[in-house]
C-alpha cells in the first residue's frame, strides 16, 4: 500500500475544508498539466488516495500533503489555501491587493518584478516572439512559417531542453521527475534569451506552470497565445502520432479540458492571441504575421 492509502466508503462524511482542499488540488494538478496517475507517481502516493482527496473524502495526512505539494512545485500553505497570513506585512499587503482589479494587479506585478530584479527589465523583449499554448495549438507549424517569413531562427524549447539533458523529454520526466524537467526548461529558456536577440520560440505547453519561467518569458519576449478548442488540440496531437497515456486514456477529453481550463488564466497573460481553430492554416498564419509586425514595431 502506497503512502496515504486508507479505506473509504461512499458514505464517508465530507468536511467543507476537505472539499475546498480537493478543489484546490484538482486545480493545481490541471495547471501543471498532470494526470492523476502522473501526480501519484511523482508524489509517491496512490491514485486512489489522490482521488479521495479531490473528492473531499478522508482525513489527509500533513506529511503526505507535503509530498503532493512538492510534486506540484508549490507550497503546502498554498495547497492548504492561505499563505498570506505568515506576517503582518503579508496581511497588510493582501488587504491592499484584494481591492485591486486584474489590470492593476498585472501592473503591480510587472513593477514589482522590475524592483526585485526577478525578470528582465522593461524594453528587453528585443525581437523575440514566443508562442505559448497547449500541444496541438500550432506552435511548431505556425512558428516555423513565421520564423521563415521574418528571417529569424526558429527554436523549439523542448528540443533545447533535450539537448541540455542529453536525453528525450519523456526520459527526463520518467527518470528524474517533473521538477527536474522544469529546471531544465528554465535553463533552456535563459540560454535561448541570452543567445538570441531575434527569434521565434515555440514553448512547451506547461511552461506557464512555473511562475518564475513564465515571468521571465513575459518580460523577455513578445508573447502570443495560440488558442484552439479542446477537440482540435486532441485531434492534432493524435494526428502527430502522439499516443502517450493521456492521449490514450478513456478520460482524455475530460483531462484535456481540465488542463486547458486551469492554464487559460495564465495563457491569457500573453501580449496577443490568435485563434487557430476552424480556419485554414494560411488564414491563421496571416493573422499571426500581422500581430508579429505590430509587436516588433
Amino acid at each position: 500500500m502506497k503512502s496515504g492509502d486508507h479505506a473509504t466508503t461512499p458514505d464517508t462524511p465530507r468536511h467543507p475544508f476537505l472539499l475546498e482542499l480537493g478543489a484546490r488540488l484538482k486545480k493545481l494538478r490541471a495547471q501543471r498539466g498532470l494526470t492523476r496517475k502522473a501526480l501519484a507517481k511523482e508524489a509517491d502516493v496512490s491514485e486512489r488516495y489522490l482521488a479521495n482527496l479531490e473528492y473531499g473524502i478522508g482525513n489527509a495526512s500533513v506529511l503526505v500533503l507535503l509530498q503532493i505539494a512538492t510534486a506540484l512545485r508549490t507550497t503546502l500553505a498554498e495547497l492548504l489555501g492561505d499563505f498570506t497570513t505568515t506576517s503582518p506585512e503579508w496581511l497588510m499587503l493582501r488587504a491592499e491587493l484584494e481591492r485591486s482589479d486584474e489590470s492593476t494587479l498585472k501592473g503591480l506585478r510587472q513593477h514589482l518584478s522590475g524592483l526585485l530584479g526577478s525578470s528582465a527589465p522593461m524594453g528587453a523583449k528585443d525581437q523575440r516572439i514566443a508562442l505559448i499554448g497547449l500541444r496541438g495549438a500550432g506552435k511548431s507549424s505556425l512558428g516555423k512559417l513565421l520564423a521563415e517569413d521574418l528571417g529569424f531562427p526558429f527554436i523549439e524549447l523542448g528540443r533545447e531542453i533535450e539537448l541540455l539533458a542529453g536525453c528525450p523529454a519523456h526520459e527526463i520526466q520518467g527518470l528524474y521527475g517533473m521538477n527536474a524537467y522544469r529546471r531544465y526548461e528554465r535553463r533552456a529558456l535563459e540560454q535561448t534569451i541570452s543567445a538570441h536577440e531575434a527569434a521565434v520560440i515555440a514553448t512547451s505547453g506547461g511552461l506557464v506552470s512555473d511562475t518564475q519561467s513564465f515571468n521571465l518569458l513575459l518580460s523577455s519576449c513578445h508573447t502570443i497565445w495560440l488558442q484552439a478548442t479542446p477537440e482540435d488540440h486532441m485531434r492534432r496531437v493524435r494526428e502527430q502520432g502522439d499516443l502517450r497515456p493521456m492521449a490514450a486514456s478513456k478520460e482524455a477529453m475530460e483531462d484535456l479540458k481540465s488542463i486547458l481550463e486551469g492554464r487559460s488564466a495564465f495563457y491569457s497573460k500573453s501580449d496577443y492571441s490568435v485563434n487557430t481553430s476552424n480556419r485554414p492554416i494560411a488564414l491563421a498564419f496571416d493573422e499571426l504575421r500581422r500581430i508579429a509586425a505590430v509587436a516588433l514595431e
